[in-house]
């Protein structure tokens, strides 16, 4: 009997004051136009990071995205008194021996790889002590190897292949693509969507400028004058976790409650991190006005279309109001054209009072973030297998 996929929707309704979150190529804030419109846009990988940092921190467990794996050997190694020549063709080893061909890299830098790995920021720790358990092979093929001639490989490869593709918790959600070791390659079990305005939302003009503390006389007061950019949001926000892919991520090995854990982490990390964005001088730390769960078997379904139109300020002023309507009623409209079938469970939690539409009411964050991983992950099997 096969196990359909299992989905954990994530909508979230997020009020930032003047901030610019995620800068584009001239500095200014990120934009696109949607529904002929033009929002305020955060790329998913300008939230991303900082849910991945703070996963990693709750769970003291590391992961490091670089080209610079040979350098920091060579580096450990001289700092372990190897000698200068030694360590720098140790390192070496990293890229020639990982397997066939070696992996892509520049000599001139150091043996830095040409393509990022993503790994656990222990494994730097794990090569160096393979390159002490070979040190002595290592001596040998230094002192054979000629300038001239191409670096044969010495370390073991499959040694080597085991370290690199390593996982944490973290690159088991986000996923991590290893082309030149596709053994290595995980698919992400977490999706996210670029977070844009439900409302048009032009960057604004913000000009400042920098006094000179010690000026000299005849010195204007300004050192420095230059206009920066703005833009003040109700954010749309999507996430969805396959939860059975990330089932098959951690293994058959993976502890019971494993799975239930590293949902719920992500999603309080997913409702409360911020990016880092021209923080110190707008500190935009605001919270979610709406959080609103749905897990479904088969699919999942953003809400991002209820707000192809965009949303016209309340009577009184503001967006807030009129987008928390806007994405209740497409809710509905989504639960009447799809049916509840494959709706296993769904929850919001909110600054106002319950709303239906949504389901279950919780009083928190913290308790919505623990229900829904427990609804999603409840009485499911590995892989998708009974």
């Amino acid at each position: 009997m096969h196990t359909p996929a299992r989905f954990l929707d994530l909508h979230i309704l997020h009020p930032v004051t003047a901030a610019n979150l995620n800068r584009d190529a001239d500095n200014d804030p990120k934009t696109i136009s949607f529904g002929n419109a033009i929002r305020a846009l955060v790329s998913p990988q300008a939230w991303k990071r900082p849910i991945r940092l703070n996963v990693e921190q709750d769970l003291g467990e590391h992961a490091a995205r670089t080209r610079m794996v040979p350098p920091l050997v060579a580096r450990k190694l001289q700092e372990a008194q190897w000698p200068e020549d030694l360590a720098a063709f140790a390192s070496a080893q990293i890229v020639h021996s990982a397997k066939k061909d070696g992996l892509q890299h520049n000599d001139q830098q150091g043996y830095r790889t040409q393509a990022m790995l993503y790994l656990p920021t222990d494994v730097i720790d794990d090569l160096v002590a393979l390159c002490e358990k070979h040190r002595t092979e290592l001596e040998e093929a230094l002192a054979a190897h000629t300038p001239k001639k191409k670096i044969a490989p010495v370390l073991p490869a499959k040694d080597l292949a085991a370290h690199l593709t390593r996982r944490t918790a973290s690159i088991n959600l986000f996923g991590r693509m290893l082309a030149e070791l596709p053994a290595g390659h995980v698919e992400a079990a977490v999706q996210m969507a670029p977070a844009f305005s439900v409302h048009q939302s032009d960057p604004q003009p913000d000009f400042f400028t920098a006094v000179e503390d010690l000026p000299q006389d005849g010195d204007p007061g300004s050192a420095h004058l230059q206009t920066a950019f703005l833009t003040t949001s109700v954010f749309y926000r999507f996430a969805t976790i396959n939860i059975t892919d990330l089932h098959h991520n951690l293994g058959s090995g993976a502890p019971a409650g494993t799975v239930n854990d590293l949902v719920e982490l992500f999603v309080r990390h997913f409702i409360l991190s911020m990016p880092g964005g021209k923080k110190t001088s707008t500190a935009p730390h605001t919270v979610p006005d709406l959080v609103h769960y749905a897990v479904r078997d088969r699919r999942s379904v953003s809400y991002g279309a209820a707000f192809e139109q965009p949303v016209k300020a309340a009577p009184q002023g503001g967006y807030t109001d009129p987008a928390r309507q806007a994405l209740t009623d497409y809710a509905a409209t989504i639960s009447r054209l799809l049916g509840t079938r494959h709706l296993v469970a769904h929850g919001h939690t909110t600054t106002t009072k319950p709303i239906k539409a949504l389901g279950t009411h919780h009083t928190s964050f913290d308790d919505l973030a623990a229900a829904c991983a427990t609804a999603a992950t409840n009485a499911l099997t590995p892989a998708g297998r009974p």
